[in-house]
């Protein structure tokens, strides 16, 4: 992991910058020429796309999965298992229940009614990756908001592997979670199926869930035609960590994020030379045993940094300017600092509360800004899957009342016909 100290304002500089990357020309290219594939030839560019990059060709009648696949899924899963995820869609429901939104309407004295109209996105597509791991917790993260939303059709495409079948544990979550079809299609061109519709999976009105930056690069280039979450790109971790967290703690959660994949980046801020040094003798001791060590050692070799502060302040600072997806703040007192935190998508805090909390269980979405992209992004919730309708309703004393400020603003902006819609009705009483 390379080295920084804080006082080092270029090389800070320098490790902002590599934060941002969300695809090149090349890439663009490959996926506008895949979507506009999609677009013109449905299910058939479907099945070449899947066939060239998952070794897999799937007759249409194939392409959603079946009935009978999902109970096979649910027969094969452990019990554990659906305990687990369970637990977990219960408490994810809860949290997400609490930020459901209610139709209002508010009558001022004059008669006037405003308010706006709550209603569920009607269709939806839940992109789940597949490739190297199996993503059941990004199936519940997903589709349990929209079910707590009232989203009628909940839409979920995942790469099949190349038998043509999909993770049962993936298909399992689904089926607790609410999802209303599945197909077996990825990448970009899943993106597409979404967007412009293929085969019996008609286009949908949002696409929401993570993926790697063809996925991405297809939700930018599709975001017009469909609504989308966000931009998300590779995987972060920021932890503050004082000299009384423990190195092994800390190794273990940078790691957590390393092991995603090789564009992953793992950032740690401490305050001496000591504990970095024996935070990083752990992560090498922990990288030998890990399942995925090959894929973790690139994005920590890669990716990784220590950054030496001064001061908690020092790390705060660089955090608000990183703007990382997951921010653990390994810290005495860290509710003391909370309010300090301005862009994070998510926050953890203590020495107890490591990353893969939230990633699974406690409550509070997964899917979050990446990039530094949490300046401006919100973490995927129950509003993601909502409309809001504006209501007004102007009595016959509202408008006389106030029809005058009405043309006045009209006729600045030189509407006359707009300026007339007022005027007639004044006129006309």
């Amino acid at each position: 992991m390379k080295r920084i100290f804080y006082k080092d304002k270029t090389a800070i500089d320098a490790l902002l910058k590599d934060n941002k990357n969300l695809g090149n020309k090349e890439q663009f290219e490959i996926v506008s020429t895949i979507l506009d594939d999609i677009k013109l030839n449905g299910y058939e560019a479907v099945r070449k796309y899947t066939e060239k990059f998952d070794g897999i060709n799937l007759d249409e009648s194939q392409f959603r999965v079946s009935e009978e696949e999902i109970e096979e899924a649910m027969s094969y899963v452990d019990a554990d298992f659906i305990e687990a995820i369970t637990l977990a869609i219960e408490n994810v429901e809860k949290f997400h229940k609490k930020q459901m939104l209610e139709t209002t309407l508010e009558e001022s004295e004059d008669g006037v009614i405003l308010g706006q109209l709550i209603r569920p996105v009607a269709r939806v597509g839940l992109y789940v990756p597949g490739g190297t791991a199996a993503y059941p917790s990004s199936v519940v993260m997903t589709a349990v908001p929209a079910k707590v939303a009232g989203v009628k059709d909940i839409i979920m495409i995942s790469p099949p592997d190349s038998n043509g079948r999909m993770n049962p544990y993936t298909l399992a979550a689904a089926r607790l979670s609410g999802v209303s079809n599945i197909y077996k299609v990825g990448g970009a061109q899943g993106i597409g199926v979404l967007a412009y519709g293929a085969g019996d999976l008609k286009k949908v009105d949002k696409i929401v869930g993570p993926g790697n930056i063809y996925v991405t690069i297809a939700k930018k280039i599709v975001y017009g035609t469909v609504d989308i979450d966000m931009l998300a790109g590779p995987s972060e971790i920021l932890v503050i960590a004082d000299d009384k967290a423990k190195p092994a703690y800390i190794a273990a959660d940078l790691l957590s994020q390393g092991e995603h994949d090789k564009l992953a980046s793992s950032i740690l801020v401490t305050f001496s030379e000591k504990q970095a040094n024996l935070i990083e003798n752990e992560v090498e001791k922990q990288l030998k045993m890990l399942t995925r060590e090959d894929i973790a050692r690139t994005s920590i070799e890669n990716n990784g940094a220590i950054i030496i502060a001064d001061t908690i302040e020092d790390g705060i600072e660089f955090s608000n300017a990183y703007g990382p997806e997951h921010l653990e703040l390994a810290i005495e007192e860290p509710f003391k600092w909370l309010d300090s935190i301005e862009n994070a998508g998510a926050v953890f805090l203590g020495y107890y509360t490591p990353e893969p909390i939230g990633d699974y269980f406690a409550g509070p979405n997964h899917v979050l800004p990446t990039n530094g992209t949490s300046r401006f992004y919100s973490p995927l919730n129950t509003h993601t899957y909502l409309k809001k309708t504006s209501v007004i309703s102007y009595t016959r004393e509202a408008i006389l009342k106030k029809g005058k400020y009405i043309e006045k603003l009209a006729s600045v902006e030189g509407f006359t016909a707009h300026k007339n819609s007022i005027t007639v009705r004044l006129k006309d009483e």
